[in-house]
């Protein structure tokens, strides 16, 4: 399993989404990715998922394919996104 947070580092809601990030892995010992949308590689990754909000956490299988996204904040429960990855 993937989980990607698509967000920018200078932002209102970085303080949110490092609190999110550091609690999942904390519950669940996998480190989300996190991408910038400004990047090459963040963005080449919004543009094949058609992602134009931060932040955006995307939950997907070891063959690519999107089992959980959420786009915006408040950022969904770590339960909810961890119940995909478990």
């Amino acid at each position: 399993m993937r989980v990607v947070i698509v967000g920018r580092e200078f932002s209102d809601y970085n303080r949110e989404v490092r609190e999110w990030t550091r609690e999942f892995f904390e519950r669940t010992g996998i480190e989300p990715e996190e991408l910038n949308p400004d990047s090459g590689e963040g963005e080449s990754f919004c543009r094949s998922r058609d992602i134009v909000q931060y932040p955006t956490i995307i939950v997907e299988t070891d063959e690519g394919r999107e089992v959980f996204s959420h786009v915006g904040t408040p950022l969904p429960a770590i339960d909810e996104a961890a119940s995909f990855v478990l």
